[in-house]
Order: structure tokens, then C-alpha cells, then sequence
């Protein structure tokens, strides 16, 4: 993942967990590139990022990390289209 809009470093240096959370948020969002989640740290941020996610996206890790199924209602109903 590259983000053009974030002093990276700068932000890792002053603000480790910020950071951290951040750079989750990203990746569940807009893509991992070449990375993949640890389901450890998805867990341990999951209160603070699971407001800022994608709702789909978030959907889709409560049903892959708890197992807890969607009822249809949470999906958009354009949802299948490209």
C-alpha cells in the first residue's frame, strides 16, 4: 500500500499506534497491495476503526473473525453491482 498524502515516517515516529490504526483503516479500505491484515491487530483496534470502515468490508470481517452472519437488510441493494 502507498499513500501519497501521508508523511509516513513522520507519522509513524510521532504517533506509533495512530499510526497503526491508520494504516489498518487503509488497508481494510483501499486495498493491501502487497500486504495482508493480521487478524491479531484487527481484533485489538476493532472498537476504534470499525466505525471508519467501509460498511461491506466491515461486514464481511465480523462474519470471517466472529462467525456473526449478516441479515440481508445491511447490505445497499445495489450492493452485486459493478
Amino acid at each position: 500500500m502507498y499513500n501519497w498524502s501521508v508523511d509516513e515516517k513522520k507519522f509513524k515516529k510521532e504517533n506509533p499506534e495512530g499510526y497503526k490504526i491508520w494504516k489498518l483503516e487503509q488497508m481494510i479500505n483501499y486495498g493491501l497491495g502487497n500486504e495482508k491484515l493480521r487478524e491479531k491487530e484487527v481484533r485489538k483496534f476493532w472498537l476504534k476503526i470499525k466505525d471508519r470502515l467501509d460498511p461491506h468490508k466491515r461486514l464481511l470481517l465480523e462474519f470471517l473473525i466472529w462467525k456473526k452472519v449478516p441479515s440481508s437488510h445491511q447490505f445497499k441493494k445495489d450492493f452485486w453491482r459493478p
